[in-house]
């Protein structure tokens, strides 16, 4: 009887105890996050769910949304204080209790002014806590704060503040990034590569800061998603558009004005975003140029982004976005019926679609054309010449975003690309006769990649992020040059396979926890990129162009190690981080230090081939929040090239070594109308050629040049500040005046060196003295931005 009791005991307790050891039911809670006052969503936002019997969790469910606004987390049934957050916003706060996968959008008011400036999107301890190294994203509020040239906004010239992010020169909106050349940074606009990003000949860049709705750079620890490239990623995003109700915003400066105007085709489920601007430089110069022989002649650009969006329901979206800019530089000279045409620029085109499977499925399927073209035009009536380059792009691509549990991503996907190259094409019209190369002068090709990354947590401490890519690269007819015994060039039909190349480049990054203030990071990214921009920086004229791989042009091939200390400081007031990097290059291009333009499609006979290699540290400290806030980086680097052809083969400064660079950037907010800021830059001097002797040959001059970049222009330092005026809150309409100044004390600072020669060159007693031109004296600017 007592055996039989117990056993009774037993069976009754059982089913408690394996029920017991059974996990708690899990449920998916997703959806989007917008912006409350213009349905537009957001990137980056953060939901926090916080469970209701533990809201003092340290380390609450969280999900961070993706490119479209979506997030998605899988999580424990129970009742829970969902949260969601945004830059300069207002949470949303919503009790929910989760008994079955839950569709939940949230909203934030973004559109509040906050007493105190914060200049982060990311959580308070996103930097710490997050896997990415040497990731930064800028939204265009913190542009508008910063002192700018002629008053002119600029996103690029901000990320040139960043450590690791060197400018291409004075009042260039150009970069390199850890010793990259410029066409090593991939650089998107709505997923469209975008061949070149400067207007004014690189002085300002392309992208309009009003039509911009965020801009992420990646220069360290590429994920997998990403190819094509070298040195870093820069992926910005065009505004969707309000879907409540119709804005415009827009602003009068020095040299341009700009407008966007934004608003709903349906309320609540589509909407337009249109934004033009214009620079008036070739107005404002009529004066000066009338009475001078040289009327008609002219600089302006322009550029227009449009973006139009539609939502059928929440699992599915349509995007229809454009950019189109065009720079024309025009010289007419009366007296010798000589003139000059410079136009170029860019025109992009992305159709997207969002579909969501389910509550753990996400897909973004794209189909995008881009054109690049720049066009040189010189001569007289009876003279001209042309210099034309130029590439084309038709690419699809899609995109699926997997997320199997909290904290959990997986990534993967697969894009390809047609590749339409015109390297450099000369044409000659004297008379009427017509030199001009034929239809070799295209070039084709087939460019494809599949990929996938995960990114999950391990345990407590761990987060982990693997990737592979897989990519392919075909170069196709009509023509390449093959160098050889027998023949100098062979021809091949449009269409004939020339080369094909594969590659697999994985990527690595991981993040050790060491208490919730601190962190360790490091990563490895192997790249390959199949297209190249060529530079000859001995040229005049603006010849560097696009090349595709073929059997004389390898792929440039790189590999970057990374590792970095993180750590906030004052309950998250602060950020500091030091990064340190190596990077190694193989397959480097240049022209031969003898090249000129020429009536050839041979154009490869002209390249030479090397390596490289980077290596820096990288130092960062941010104050986040308060009236006063701001950042120091500073950077020490080296980065060198070895090619056989060049310098004897001895190693050499890439022109973009800098030893050291330093950025200050201070905002404050005096009060509710007036912010002032400041910035001080500090750069080593670049490394340029000098000639070391000159002789003459048929009374010619000639120059006798030392080493490459063997000699130094002086150390670039500058610094600007500015102060904006903000008007009176109304319901309809609001400006702000911007009073800058660009160049305080008047630096000169060295653009271009020249030799200057002091006596007689054929007598030889001729002192020969290298002297400089600067560009931008002390320059202050005022500028009026409304809105509406």
């Amino acid at each position: 009887m007592k055996y039989t009791s117990l056993s009774l005991f037993l069976a009754l307790l059982c089913p408690v105890m394996i029920f017991s050891q059974q996990e708690t039911p899990k449920f998916t809670l997703s959806g989007y996050v917008k912006d409350a006052s213009s349905g537009e969503t957001l990137i980056g936002a953060y939901v926090v769910a916080k469970p209701a019997d533990d809201p003092e969790t340290a380390s609450p469910p969280y999900a961070i949304t993706n490119e479209y606004g979506f997030y998605s987390m899988t999580i424990p049934e129970g009742n829970y204080t969902v949260i969601a957050s945004y830059v300069q916003s207002t949470s949303e706060v919503q009790q929910l209790s989760l008994q079955e996968n839950t569709r939940l959008n949230l909203s934030v008011q973004t559109s509040q002014v906050l007493k105190e400036v914060v200049i982060t999107d990311k959580r308070e301890d996103g930097n710490v806590t997050g896997s990415e190294m040497g990731k930064f994203d800028l939204k265009p509020s913190e542009v508008e704060n910063i002192p700018v040239l002629f008053g002119e906004a600029d996103i690029l010239k901000t990320l040139q503040l960043l450590p690791g992010i060197q400018s291409a020169g004075e009042g260039n909106a150009g970069f390199y990034v850890r010793g990259g050349g410029p066409d090593q940074n991939l650089i998107l606009l709505d997923e469209a590569v975008v061949y070149n990003s400067g207007h004014l000949f690189g002085f300002f860049s392309i992208f309009n800061s009003d039509a911009i709705k965020n801009t992420s750079l990646i220069k360290g620890g590429m994920p997998a998603e990403f190819g094509g490239r070298l040195s870093s990623v820069l992926d910005i995003s065009m505004k969707d558009g309000n879907e409540k109700e119709w804005h415009g915003k827009g602003g009068i400066g020095l040299i341009s004005s700009k407008l966007t105007l934004e608003g709903p085709l349906v309320k609540d489920k589509s909407s337009l975003m249109l934004s033009g601007r214009r620079t008036y430089i070739d107005v404002l110069m009529k004066p000066f140029v009338a009475g001078t022989g040289a009327e008609g002649s002219g600089y302006y650009f322009y550029d227009f982004n449009a973006k139009a969006s539609y939502r059928f329901s929440d699992k599915d979206r349509i995007y229809l976005s454009g950019y189109f800019g065009r720079d024309v530089f025009t010289y007419n000279s009366d007296d010798s019926d000589f003139n000059l045409n410079i136009p170029w620029g860019n025109a992009t085109t992305t159709l997207r679609w969002n579909h969501l499977f389910s509550d753990k499925l996400f897909m973004n399927a794209y189909a995008i054309y881009n054109d690049y073209q720049f066009e040189v035009g010189a001569g007289q009536e009876d003279l001209r010449f042309s210099l034309f380059s130029g590439i084309r792009d038709y690419n699809a691509a899609t995109d699926f975003y997997f997320f199997p549990g909290n904290n959990h991503n997986l990534k993967f996907g697969a894009n390809y690309t047609y590749h339409r190259f015109t390297p450099g094409a000369l044409s000659l019209q004297a008379d009427d006769v017509q030199i001009d190369p034929d239809d070799l002068r295209n070039k084709f090709a087939h460019e494809a990649a599949i990929y996938i990354q995960d990114e999950f947590d391990w345990k407590e401490r761990w987060r982990f992020n693997f990737g592979l890519r897989g990519s392919f690269f075909r170069q196709m007819g009509p023509y390449v040059y093959k160098p050889s015994a027998s023949a100098d060039s062979v021809s091949f039909d449009k269409g004939e396979p020339v080369q094909d190349y594969f590659g697999l480049e994985p990527r690595a990054s991981s993040r050790f926890q060491i208490n919730e203030q601190s962190s360790l990071k490091a990563s490895v990214a192997v790249t390959n990129q199949y297209i190249h921009l060529v530079t000859n920086s001995g040229s005049t004229l603006p010849t560097d162009i696009w090349v595709p791989s073929s059997r004389v042009v390898e792929p440039q091939r790189g590999i970057q190690y990374a590792l970095g200390y993180f750590r906030n400081l004052a309950k998250n007031k602060y950020e500091t981080s030091v990064e340190v990097y190596y990077k190694d290059l193989q397959n480097q291009i240049e022209f031969n230090q003898y090249y000129i333009p020429e009536l050839s499609s041979e154009i490869e006979k002209d390249f030479v081939f090397g390596d490289g290699e980077s290596y820096g540290v990288e130092l960062f400290l941010k104050k986040r929040t308060g009236r006063l806030n701001g950042w120091i980086g500073y950077t020490w680097s080296r980065t060198f090239r070895t090619f056989k052809d060049l310098n004897q083969g001895k190693e050499f400064p890439a022109r973009y070594d800098r030893r050291h660079d330093l950025s200050v950037v201070a905002i404050y907010e005096l009060h509710d109308r007036w912010t002032v800021s400041g910035t001080f830059v500090y750069g080593s001097g670049i490394a340029f050629t000098l000639p070391e002797s000159y002789y003459f040959i048929n009374s010619q001059l000639a120059l006798n040049y030392g080493e490459i970049n063997s000699a130094r222009l002086k150390p670039y330092h500058r610094a600007d500040i500015s102060a904006t005026l903000h008007g009176k809150k109304d319901k309809k309409f609001r400006s702000d005046w911007v009073f800058s100044i660009y160049n305080v004390y008047n630096r000169k600072n060295p653009y271009i060196i020249y030799l200057d020669y002091d006596g007689n060159l054929f007598r030889g007693d001729a002192k020969v003295t290298p002297k400089q031109i600067s560009l931008f004296p002390i320059i202050p600017s005022i500028s009026w931005n409304f809105k509406f």
